[in-house]
């Protein structure tokens, strides 16, 4: 007999999500009829700010140049490459997404939030991240655990191998990735945020083959809920897997930056620091950086 425990719910208090954003504030209260999810979304998961700045940080570190072509693979709305782009006026970015859709409301976004020159320095892509060309580019970013649709070992190596052959010959891939004991717990996670309650939803997990399927609803005050927002069907990749794909797709270097701890809240702080040795703690998110 098979016996599933009932979803555990939890209010977040692990590391894994607090490095992103708090929602930007409406002036008014929003429902699942009237809101709107790719809007939600970037209000609720993505820091772009942040990531940019870890990019720009790793690079002084590591590299005795200044970037300026970025590729954004699995771009999505492409508020990373804008964000990119508003940093200096030299900076050019390239998205590369597969959903329609959503590039397109991507650009509709975007002209709100670059200008026209700064427009003229991106230029989004609705390809393929395996086949698309793009010459050398400095650095390639694939954020929000997007590579983990990728559920073969050959199927990752082979994504990665293409992100080695579209870098410049110092460039440097940059990518996030989760874990922890929790990640392995079909479990709910709520967010407050100014309006509405962001649930990411660990739906499933099959200890067999490592895959999981994870969704994000939204919740709002006047008890309506936009479910399954966003479904994803993953391989729940570990660090040691990650890092040994990656130099066997070429790159001479993989090093994880791990969150460092508040002394007083004991959770995540924001900085994050290469390391070899990790927190067994329930929930984490880590970068890694790949050098080729």
């Amino acid at each position: 007999m098979t016996v599933k425990q009932e979803k555990k719910k939890s209010r977040d208090k692990s590391k894994r999500r607090q490095k992103k954003k708090q929602a930007k504030r409406k002036d008014h209260w929003e429902s699942a009829e009237t809101a709107d999810r790719h809007d939600l979304y970037e209000r609720s998961v993505q820091n772009s700010e942040s990531e940019i700045d870890f990019v720009e940080e790793v690079w002084k570190e590591l590299r005795n140049r200044t970037p300026r072509l970025l590729r954004e693979d699995f771009c999505g709305t492409a508020q990373t490459s804008a964000e990119w782009i508003r940093r200096h006026d030299e900076n050019r970015a390239i998205g590369v997404d597969l959903d329609a859709e959503v590039v397109s409301w991507g650009m509709r976004r975007n002209t709100d939030r670059l200008t026209e020159e700064q427009l003229g320095r991106l230029d989004v892509r609705l390809e393929n991240v395996l086949h698309v060309e793009t010459g050398p580019v400095d650095t390639v970013l694939a954020m929000n655990f997007s590579y983990y649709l990728f559920k073969q070992r050959e199927s990752l190596r082979g994504y990665f191998a293409a992100v080695h052959k579209a870098l410049a010959e110092d460039g440097l891939f940059f990518m996030d990735a989760y874990g922890g004991s929790e990640s392995f717990t079909e479990m709910e996670e709520e967010r407050d945020l100014d309006g509405f309650t962001y649930v990411w939803d660990q739906h499933s997990y099959n200890p067999v083959d490592g895959g999981v399927v994870n969704k994000i609803h939204f919740r709002f005050p006047d008890d309506t809920e936009m479910t399954d927002a966003f479904i994803y069907d993953w391989r729940l990749w570990t660090l040691p897997e990650i890092k040994e794909l990656l130099l066997e797709a070429g790159f001479c270097r993989a090093t994880v930056y791990w969150e460092g701890t508040d002394e007083e809240t004991e959770e995540g702080d924001g900085e994050f620091k290469p390391t070899t040795c990790g927190e067994a703690c329930a929930g984490w998110i880590a970068y890694i950086v790949a050098e080729k």
